[in-house]
C-alpha cells in the first residue's frame, strides 16, 4: 500500500513540477531516482519497482518539455526522428510472440522507456540547467550523507538482505572484506556512476551561478561526489571523476586561489584514497591481465552465437533487461551475457542493434556541437565525454539503458550535447529589428 501511494505521489509531484519548468520537473524526478534503490529494498512489493517509472510518466505528461514554437522544433528535429525510431522498433517487437506479455513489457522499459529524454535534453535552456545543477548538488550531498552512515553503521542497517538487494551483498570485495557502499541507490556502481555523471553539472553551477552561496554548494558537492565514488569502491568511476576534475583545472579560466583550492581538494582526496584500505580498490586496475580477460570475455563470449541463433532477437526481456525476481521464471530461453550491445542484439535482433549503432554514429558525428563555444561549454564537453565513455565501456557490462537514475543522465546528456542549449522561448517570438522597422515605415509609404 505504501509503495502504491509513493507511485501516485511520484506521478503527481513530477507532473506538477513539470508544469512549472523543465528544470524543476527533472530535479523532482531525480529525487525519486536517487531514493529508488533504498525504497525498493525496504518496500518489497510489486509496486515498489515502479516508483521511478510513475515519476517519468508524470513528467512526460507535463507540458514543460514540448516545443512551443517552430524554432524549438527545428532545433531538435533530428533528435525527434531518432527518438521515434529507437522507440518504434521495440514497440513493434512487443506484438511478436517471443516472450510472455509481462516479460515483453518489462523489456520495453529497458529498450525504449527512457528515450523521450533525448528530446528533453535537446530542449534544456540555461535556466533549466541552473535549476538542475543546484538540485543535483543538494541530492549529491544527501546521498553522501547516507553513504557516510553506511560506512560507519554498516550496509545491512539500511538494506535488508533479499533477492532485491542480492547485487549489493555480492559485492563484498572492498579492502578488508567490506561491502561496497550503495548509499541510497540500487548498487554501489549506480551510486558511483551517478556521482560522476553529476560532476559536469556541478562545474556548471560553480562557474555560471551569480550567487556565491550556490558556488560554495557546488564546490562542496564536488568534494562529496568524489568521496562518494571512493566509498562506492568502483574503479572506473574513480578514474573518470579524477580526469574530469583535472580537465576543469587546466581548461577553465579561474583565479589562482580557485585553482589552488581545486589542487588542494584533489590532493586531499588522493591522500584519503591511498591511506584507507576500503578506498583502494581502484588500484586493481593495474592488474592488466585481469582487466584484459574481463574485456575479452565480455566482447567475445557468445556474441556470434547469439547473432546466428537469434537474428530477430529472443524478444524483449529475453536478454536480461532487469527482470524483477518475481518474473524471472517466465523468461523463455533466457540469454545472459555481460555486454550491453549483446543484450540489445539478443532482445531486438540485428535490426535493433544496427539502429542503435546508427544512432551512436550520428551522435559521434555531432561532436562539433558539443565542443562549440557557449555559456555552458565546459559542462557540455564533460557531459559529451562521459556519454562517450559510457557507450565505449558498455561492452564490459549491462545496465546502460536500465540504470536508475544513470540512464536518465546518459540519455539527457546525449540529447543536450548533440544540439547544444535551446534558445529561450521568448527569443523566437520577437520580431527581428529590420522587419519591425519596415513595418513601422510601411504605413508612412502608403
Amino acid at each position: 500500500m505504501i509503495a502504491l501511494l509513493l507511485c501516485i505521489i511520484a506521478f503527481a509531484a513530477c507532473y506538477v513540477a513539470g508544469r512549472r519548468s523543465l528544470g524543476a520537473g527533472l530535479v523532482t524526478l531525480l529525487c525519486f531516482g536517487y531514493f529508488y534503490g533504498i525504497l525498493r529494498a525496504n518496500l518489497q512489493t510489486t509496486f515498489s519497482h515502479f516508483i521511478f517509472d510513475a515519476g517519468v510518466i508524470g513528467l512526460l505528461m507535463s507540458p514543460c518539455w514540448r516545443a512551443r514554437n517552430p524554432l524549438e522544433k527545428r532545433h531538435s528535429a533530428t533528435v525527434q526522428v531518432w527518438t521515434v525510431l529507437l522507440i518504434l522498433w521495440p514497440v513493434l517487437l512487443v506484438a511478436l510472440p517471443f516472450q510472455p506479455v509481462l516479460i515483453s513489457l518489462v523489456g520495453l522499459r529497458g529498450n525504449a522507456f527512457f528515450f523521450p529524454f533525448l528530446l528533453i535534453g535537446s530542449r534544456l535552456k540555461e535556466k533549466d540547467l541552473l535549476q538542475l545543477s543546484l538540485g543535483l548538488a543538494v541530492l549529491d550531498l544527501v546521498a553522501v550523507a547516507f553513504a557516510g552512515a553506511e560506512y560507519f553503521m554498516g550496509v545491512p542497517r539500511f538494506f535488508p538482505i533479499s533477492p532485491v538487494t542480492q547485487i549489493i551483498y555480492n559485492s563484498q570485495d572492498a579492502g578488508g572484506g567490506f561491502y561496497r557502499i550503495p548509499a541510497i541507490f540500487t548498487s554501489a556502481h549506480a551510486f558511483g556512476g551517478t556521482m560522476v555523471f553529476t560532476i559536469p553539472y556541478l562545474v556548471g553551477l560553480w562557474t555560471k551561478s551569480k550567487k556565491r552561496v550556490y558556488r560554495v554548494i557546488a564546490v562542496v558537492a564536488m568534494v562529496g561526489a568524489m568521496l562518494g565514488v571512493l566509498m562506492s569502491a568502483t574503479r572506473t568511476n574513480f578514474i573518470f571523476g579524477s580526469a574530469m576534475i583535472l580537465f576543469v583545472i587546466f581548461t577553465t579560466k579561474m583565479k589562482g586561489k580557485q585553482k589552488a583550492l581545486f589542487l588542494v581538494i584533489i590532493a586531499a582526496i588522493g591522500i584519503i584514497a591511498t591511506t584507507n584500505a576500503r578506498f583502494e580498490r581502484f588500484k586493481t586496475l593495474g592488474d592488466t591481465e585481469g582487466v584484459t580477460e574481463r574485456i575479452a570475455g565480455s566482447v567475445n563470449r557468445g556474441f556470434w552465437e547469439i547473432l546466428v541463433e537469434y537474428p530477430m532477437g529472443n524478444g524483449l526481456g529475453g536478454g536480461g533487461s532487469s527482470i524483477p525476481y518475481f518474473l524471472q521464471g517466465q523468461v523463455r530461453n533466457p540469454i545472459g551475457m555481460e555486454n550491453e550491445y549483446a543484450r540489445i542484439l539478443s532482445e531486438q535482433g540485428v535490426l535493433g542493434l544496427l539502429l542503435w549503432l546508427g544512432f551512436v554514429v550520428w551522435f559521434f558525428l555531432h561532436a562539433r556541437t558539443a565542443f562549440a563555444k557557449g555559456p555552458w561549454a565546459t559542462s557540455r564537453r564533460l557531459v559529451w565525454c562521459m556519454s562517450v565513455v559510457s557507450l565505449g565501456t558498455a561492452f564490459m557490462g549491462t545496465g546502460m539503458l536500465t540504470s536508475i537514475p544513470g540512464t536518465v543522465f546518459l540519455v539527457i546528456g546525449m540529447g543536450w550535447t548533440s544540439v547544444g542549449e535551446a534558445l529561450p522561448s521568448r527569443v523566437s517570438n520577437r520580431i527581428p529589428q529590420p522587419v519591425q522597422r519596415l513595418r513601422e515605415f510601411a504605413p508612412a509609404v502608403e
